[in-house]
């Protein structure tokens, strides 16, 4: 398929956007383009700067005049942008030079949400916004509700699916999570409404498309894209489903079933999404994996030493130390006297370098690798900070995510050996349990990756009215994952909501295609570092070789079509799972003959 530049002047001409051009009379020149852009990306960088400094306060101290400001802050800067995409139409017919075109072209599409242009309107969908995002972070599970102080948030209801291994408590645990979205339900039926209406107000059919047009072709080529990356490891998805449903099995044989869907609760992860937690149950014989948890735990490693230590991998690719503001103003530890939200994210406060992460680490395995990635977003961050406004992003929204998975899987044995926290890494014999610990991660992940999106698309398109949310979701989760829920959900439920992107309304595609790319980029960079071990004992720690092809995709920004920075790093422009599917050959081998004679699929 043939990757273009979508041709935004050619779509208005053709009807397809339909955007009022705005402005004084008279053909406008070349020169006032540029002027406008200068405004734009000035504008733009002040309420960037506000927007983030509320965000991040609201966060950090859950209250309702925190939400209240980071609702306002939301608000002016989306209508702003709203109407700087409504002017940029006016030069749609000026020749302007690539970079300024490009622009252009991108500020059309810089939404996830756009308010509709009645300012009633506008104030309710941003204040539905942060309220369905402030439920999600105030969501508490209370197993008896006449005692508050028994009552656990997601971090404790997180470790419950993830150790517990008695039925009953982490089905009980499972559906109490679940409880903290029924009251989105109306919200976000509302949200869907006024967040439509505002993305038919610059042309596009709905959210989605808006969403899927970010991806430098249309939007139904997209969805092509989307599928033609799926089938390529959707073989290796099922390989897996069908061994990990045989081990669940022997384990829970009135709970799981030998031949139909896995139920969502006994997978270790409140989503299922990320099955890593299960592997004590499902790992071979060989019981050659170490436990990085124990290491770190016994060792007392603490949430700064964890950070310093991600921090060294990038400086050993040649890149700079993080700025003192990163370490005086991140969030590392979950506070005790206050809400937050604990989700792991990574901010660019002020679009050059004031960047942080706010994360609740706990000395896990899982917190460990996460801090590896959000630093990722940082580094990302600082690379591209000399870009005008408007080009400081990843080539597209999949490239942030990948790049800071790039980095994790070269979190191998060897790397822990050499920063000390591993005495020695098992040889070629504990393979297999490597791969499959990496594989209930990275591979469980990937038509999770789609179901959310997959979803959201038919609401915002109407295809699934609000009567059936619920059950378009548990019937996507089950054709795409194999998973179901233990007992009937019916629409008193909103389970889409206990997922943060969605009272978040983040789009999630991105998390998929980071997932094909991250071993695209992995396979690339391994063969610069010279790796000569196999895929997945490859690690590009110490390689300034490798550090160097990746800072300079990464300094690109947005400047140019992702396919471009793709061609930069990797050699091709085009995405290839074959990466991935190469990465974990000799487990998909291996899979396939502990399920032969066994069910596959479901």
């Amino acid at each position: 398929m043939t990757i273009r530049v979508l041709n935004l002047a050619a779509l208005v001409a053709a009807g397809i956007l339909g955007i009022s051009a705005c402005g004084g009379p008279g053909r406008p020149t070349a020169a006032e383009a540029s002027a406008f852009l200068d405004e734009v990306n000035e504008t733009m960088l002040r309420l960037y700067v506000e927007g983030s400094q509320a965000g991040w306060i609201y966060s950090t101290y859950i209250t309702p005049d925190t939400e209240a400001l980071s609702s306002r802050a939301e608000r002016a800067s989306i209508e702003a942008l709203k109407q700087f995409a409504m002017d940029a139409t006016r030069f749609d017919d000026v020749d302007v030079p690539d970079q300024e075109r490009r622009q252009l072209e991108l500020l059309k599409l810089s939404f996830e949400l756009v308010t509709p242009s009645d300012p009633v309107q506008a104030e309710e969908v941003t204040r539905l916004k942060s309220g369905l995002e402030a439920t999600y972070g105030r969501g508490r599970w209370c197993p008896d509700p006449q005692r508050a102080e028994g009552c656990l948030d997601i971090g404790r209801i997180t470790e419950i699916l993830a150790t517990s291994r008695d039925e009953p408590q982490v089905r009980a645990a499972w559906e109490g999570w679940h409880t903290i979205s029924v009251p989105m339900r109306d919200d976000y039926t509302r949200f869907v409404e006024l967040g439509n209406a505002g993305a038919r107000e610059l042309g596009f059919a709905d959210m989605g498309a808006m969403w899927r047009l970010k991806y430098d072709m249309p939007a139904g080529d997209f969805t092509a894209e989307v599928d033609r990356l799926w089938e390529q490891v959707r073989p290796l998805y099922v390989s897996l489903h069908a061994y990990v449903r045989m081990k669940l099995h022997e384990r829970y044989p009135d709970v799981v079933s030998a031949d139909g869907p896995i139920p969502a609760h006994i997978l270790g992860n409140i989503w299922a999404q990320d099955w890593s937690n299960v592997f004590p149950l499902v790992a071979p014989a060989t019981g050659q994996r170490a436990s990085l948890d124990d290491v770190l735990r016994s060792r007392e490693t603490g949430a700064v030493d964890m950070v310093r230590m991600a921090e060294r991998f990038y400086t050993s690719l040649g890149l700079a130390p993080l700025p003192q503001t990163f370490w005086d103003r991140s969030l590392f530890v979950q506070p005790a006297d206050r809400d937050v939200v604990c989700h792991a994210s990574a901010w660019n406060i002020d679009a050059v370098d004031d960047v942080r992460i706010k994360m609740c680490i706990k000395a896990t395995e899982e917190d460990f690798t996460t801090i590896h990635h959000e630093l990722g977003h940082n580094y990302y961050q600082m690379a591209y900070n000399q870009l005008p406004l408007i080009f400081r992003d990843s080539a597209n929204q999949a490239f942030h995510e990948a790049l800071g998975d790039t980095i994790s899987l070269s979190v191998t044995p060897e790397y822990l050996v050499k920063i000390g926290l591993l005495d020695r890494a098992p040889d070629a014999s504990g393979d297999i349990d490597l791969l499959l610990a990496r594989a209930l991660e990275k591979i469980a992940f990937l038509p999770f990756g789609l179901v959310i999106d997959q979803w959201r698309w038919d609401v915002f398109s109407g295809a699934i009215p609000a009567s059936e949310y619920n059950a378009a979701w548990w019937q996507r989760r089950l054709d795409y994952q194999g998973i179901a829920p233990i007992t009937p959900r019916g629409e008193e439920f909103f389970d889409p909501g206990a997922k943060y992107h969605v009272p978040a309304n983040y789009s999630y595609t991105r998390y998929f295609l980071a997932h094909i790319l991250q071993f695209q980029f992995h396979r690339e960079l391994s063969r610069i570092a010279g790796c000569t071990t196999p895929l997945h004992r490859c690690s590009i720690y110490e390689s300034q070789a490798a550090g160097a092809r990746l800072d300079a995709m990464m300094k690109m920004g947005q400047s140019r079509p992702w396919p471009e920075a793709l061609e930069a790093l990797t050699g091709s422009p085009r995405m290839d799972a074959t990466a991935i599917v190469d990465y974990f050959a000799p487990l998909m081998t291996w899979l396939d003959e502990q399920t032969k004679g066994k069910a596959v699929g479901w």
